[in-house]
């Protein structure tokens, strides 16, 4: 079975965010550096990998003509030194003529004020004015793009303003979606624990007192703690 439109649709409905999907993954799956240009947005949906390199986006151009609707297409550059992979004109056409539900680009953009104001939901590991020139090169090395698409093609990409979360392909499964539940459930009773009963965070985080001190929660959290005790410790050592 395919899990990619299952775990799409309940981060969107729970809202899930990047550092719940990180935790869920071990505290990993940050895409290092990328950070939104505008605020505000939550977006999720499974990812289409573009690649371009030596200081060209003729490769972008050829590939974002092929995005499905409700992707994240992920732009990853080789050897594009301080150049903006993209701007509002490649921006505009993959959001809202080719129905992609966010870009992230492991570069740089520009046009930046136009795409905060036409609210336009982008990734970046940064900006600049300058851009990349629009000529054929020689292509993203090969083995790397190899590499990269095995673990980024049909992943499931989680976009906030914290950043950027990627589910690998490998990891969309029945078992990852169990995780993100458990998450879920882990955090709203560490809201109650912090919130209601005022405990410190040592005892809710590190002590996890929730695990024995069950007399103050409520028949809902004890359902969830049937799960918790049993799974998610060993799911995420480093929690």
């Amino acid at each position: 079975m395919n899990y990619a439109k299952t775990i799409v649709e309940y981060c969107q409905k729970n809202r899930v965010s990047t550092t719940e999907v990180a935790d869920a993954l071990g505290k990993s799956g940050v895409l290092d550096k990328v950070l939104p240009i505008s605020t505000g947005f939550y977006k999720v949906g499974v990812v289409r990998p573009v690649f371009t390199a030596n200081n060209s986006n003729y490769a972008v151009h050829e590939q974002v003509r092929d995005i499905q609707e409700g992707e994240v297409v992920i732009v990853f550059a080789h050897n594009c030194d301080n150049r903006a992979i993209l701007g509002d004109l490649i921006s505009k056409f993959i959001l809202l003529y080719r129905g992609a539900t966010a870009i992230v680009v492991q570069g740089l953009v520009r046009d930046v004020a136009r795409l905060r104001r036409e609210r336009f939901a982008v990734w970046s590991a940064g900006v600049t004015p300058l851009g990349c020139f629009n000529i054929q090169t020689e292509a993203y090395p090969a083995d790397q793009e190899k590499k990269l698409r095995a673990l980024y093609e049909g992943a499931i990409a989680v976009c906030d303003d914290g950043g950027v979360t990627v589910i690998p392909r490998d990891k969309v499964t029945k078992e990852m979606l169990s995780k993100l539940e458990l998450i879920e459930m882990q955090e709203d009773i560490w809201s109650f624990c912090l919130n209601t009963l005022k405990w410190d965070t040592k005892k809710i985080v590190c002590d996890k007192a929730y695990l024995t001190e069950t007399d103050l929660l409520s028949s809902t959290h004890l359902q969830k703690l049937k799960k918790l005790s049993h799974t998610l410790d060993a799911v995420n050592q480093n929690q």
